[in-house]
């Protein structure tokens, strides 16, 4: 019995676990091992997530917005004071689902990219 690649990523949750498996189906060993490395390079936790977020109270806002790839709004964050604090706090509450979002996307950049290699 071979032990799931995924169920070592921190913080989990099953059903990115059980999206991870869904498009990962089909690829050879080498081409899995290349995904999880791209992957685990690119994937964020969502404590981290958070953690960035809380710095928008503290310092500087928009930080997690840079980390996830929305420079516009990161910018907009940091001049706004993440519009007055007020999407800060939408974004602590929705931490997990943005988190999930910006892992999505890197999955399938990344199973594009393992798919390449033969």
């Amino acid at each position: 019995m071979s032990v799931n690649p995924f169920t070592t990523l921190p913080g989990a949750t099953y059903e990115e676990i059980n999206f991870l498996q869904h498009i990962t189906t089909g690829l050879s060993d080498t081409q899995m091992q290349s995904f999880l490395n791209i992957y685990y390079g690119r994937r964020k936790s969502p404590q981290d997530i958070m953690i960035f977020i809380l710095l928008g109270f503290v310092g500087i806002a928009g930080v997690h917005k840079f980390l996830t790839g929305q420079i516009v709004m990161g910018i907009l964050y940091l001049f706004s004071a993440g519009f007055c604090f007020v999407m800060t706090i939408i974004d602590l509450i929705n931490y997990k689902n943005l988190t999930n979002e910006y892992n999505e996307k890197m999955a399938f950049e990344s199973v594009n990219i393992a798919r390449l290699n033969p």
